[in-house]
């Protein structure tokens, strides 16, 4: 399955700091626990990242 698959599969998000100083990105599914920890900085640039893949959608739907 590639990035530009459509998938039925479900999964929660969540995101948020730890208690060491990391930002966790906590994906479950109805199988799956997986946690993914960041420095904050790589979670900056994580961040960066999704802006502009959000924008690059933006612009291939004509959403704003």
């Amino acid at each position: 399955m590639g990035i530009n698959s459509e998938s039925d599969s479900g999964a929660n998000l969540q995101i948020g700091p730890t208690s060491k100083g990391m930002v966790r990105i906590f994906i479950e599914t109805e199988t799956q626990e997986i946690p993914m920890d960041f420095e904050p900085e790589e979670a900056e640039e994580i961040a960066e990242e999704l802006r502009a893949a959000a924008m690059q959608a933006r612009k291939s739907t004509g959403k704003r």
